[in-house]
Parts: structure tokens; sequence; C-alpha cells
């Protein structure tokens, strides 16, 4: 018999109530205990809203504490798909997932493949400088692309002018037809920097010795780049696409709120900024939570799509 066997034994016989089913089950339980303070927030902070504006969903209801709640059924629902700026919002809201895809995802393997080959000291420079946009606020970028843009006195009107002749001064955020990508390139500005983190530490964690045996084989950059390089980045490339497709218009909320109002004639709303404008300057909540679940329900069965696509697309090296 072991020395450890006899211990437990001499310590189960000096401390009957260690070997108690209540103890067993204790014991048990323990792990979840560390978890139950994230567990409570979680419940409060975001499940404790999802339920109320699933319910908020069935009611009419300006957000006065004085005004009583009315039960008009799934009457919401029915009234939301027939107002014509959803359908506008929701063309728009498609046109920031394409549009920002590019700069989301495409643009950022590019760099961090382009940059994996650097030095040391170089790369951690250039990471900084690249994941700096990242760490401002959205609310100060807005404002320093307002002042970039500005009609009248922003840097790129005003260098324009310098260059052309009989130059007419674009006007960023008031013309309908480019003010929609103008929001995409600010928002795509700002992620670029993090997305390429991202990718470059997906390629940190390709294993080298990959690279050595391809290179005695005669492989070339351009062989390793597609046969080796993009496939192992596939799960990083279809989670970053899986981001970009849900949180696309939530990303860019901020800048269409400072810099355009939704605006001009509802060219760059989109489903996001919709739901602000019902619940909070229209007060129309029963109509802004039952949209806010329909679109729960819609992206909810997206992502599960994307991560069962992801499951059989993604490549690994082990």
């Amino acid at each position: 018999m072991s020395s450890s066997t006899a211990s437990r034994r001499v310590f189960l016989a000096a401390d009957p109530l260690a070997s108690a089913p209540w103890s067993q089950w204790l014991r048990r339980v323990q792990p979840l205990l560390y978890l139950l303070p994230a567990l409570i927030a979680v419940g409060i902070w975001v499940y404790r809203p999802l339920v109320q504006t699933f319910v908020l969903s069935f009611y009419e209801w300006n957000l006065l504490p004085t005004s009583p709640q009315t039960f008009v059924g799934l009457q919401n629902y029915s009234r939301i798909f027939q107002l014509p700026d959803m359908t506008q919002a929701l063309s728009n809201t498609a046109i920031y997932i394409v549009g920002l895809w590019p700069l989301a995802v495409v643009l950022p393997a590019l760099i961090a493949i382009a940059t994996d080959e650097l030095g040391k000291r170089a790369r951690e420079i250039y990471r900084v400088l690249i994941f700096a946009p990242m760490m401002m606020a959205p609310v100060v970028v807005a404002a320093v692309w307002r002042w970039i843009l500005h009609p009248t006195n922003g840097i790129v009107n005003n260098t324009l002018n310098g260059l052309v002749n009989d130059f007419e001064r674009i006007r960023f955020f008031t013309d309908g037809s480019i003010a929609i990508w103008v929001i995409i390139f600010i928002t795509g500005w700002k992620l670029t920097g993090f997305s390429t983190l991202i990718f470059s530490a997906a390629l940190t964690n390709i294993n080298r010795d990959i690279y050595e045996a391809s290179a005695i084989d005669g492989a070339t950059r351009w062989q390793n780049l597609r046969f080796i390089t993009i496939p192992l980045l596939s799960p990083t490339i279809l989670f970053m696409t899986m981001l970009s497709i849900l949180f696309a218009s939530a990303w860019s909320f901020t800048y269409i709120n400072v810099l355009t109002d939704g605006g001009p004639s509802g060219a760059t709303t989109n489903i996001y900024y919709l739901l602000w404008v019902y619940g909070f300057r229209s007060f129309a909540i029963g109509w802004s939570s039952a949209a806010a679940m329909v679109i729960f329900v819609v992206f909810g069965i997206v992502a599960f799509l994307l991560i069962r696509l992801s499951n059989r697309l993604a490549f690994y090296d082990n």
C-alpha cells in the first residue's frame, strides 16, 4: 500500500465528515463556485436586458415611468417590416458588411504576411504604430476625420483644390452617393490595426518546420503562401469574417451618429442606428425591441452557420 493511500485513510478516519456524501458533492461543485461571480455578471448585464427586450417587444411604451405599457401582441413585429426606413437600413447594413470585409480581413491579412519577416524590433514598432488608431476613442476619431474631410476647411479638399484647377469641393458627409463609403473607410481604418495584430499572432503560431521542409523541397515564396500560409490562416480568416459580418454595423454606429446623423436622407443609416432612433428619438420602445429581437435571431442563425462552415473549411496543421 502506497504512503499517499495510507495517509488518505488516516485522514478519513480522523475526519469522518470528509467522506460524507455532501462533502464529495461540494468538491465537485467547488470549481463552479469560482465562476459564479462571472456568471452573475453575465446574467445581470446580458441575459436580463435580453429578456426585458423580448418582453417589451410585445408592448407599446414611450419610456416614461408614468406612461402605461399597452400590450399589443405581435403588432410591433408586423409594423417594423412595413416601415420604409427599415428596408433602407437593411440594404445599407448589407453594404456595410460587404464594404468593411476587405478592410477588416483582406488588407490586414496582406499587411501581416508582408511584414512577417521583419526584424523583431522593427516588427514590434510597426505593430504599435498600426494598432494606435484602435486605442483612440471612436468619438475622437470621428472628430478628427470630420476636420480632415471638412468641405471648406478640410485638409483633403484644400490639398485637392491646390492641385486641380476649378476643383469642386467634395462634400464627404452630405453627398448621399459617397457618405456611406466614407463611413466604411473610417471604420475600417480604425479596425485595420486590430485585425492585423490578430493575423500576426496567427502567423506566429504556424510551425516553422513546415516552411523548412518546403524549402528543402524547393518551394518558392508564392508556393509557400498559397499552399501553407493561407490554408493555415483559414481559421483566423473565417473568424474575422464572422466578426465582420456580425459587427460591421455596430462598429460604424459612432461614426454615423457623430458625422452624418444617419443622413443624408437615410443614406448612411444601418440597422443598429435605426434601433437607436426608434428607441431614443421616437421613443417607440416596442418597435425598437421587436426589431432588436429579429436581428438577434437572424444574426444568431448566421453565427451558427458560420461556425459550422468554419469547422468544415478551416485547416489546421495538427
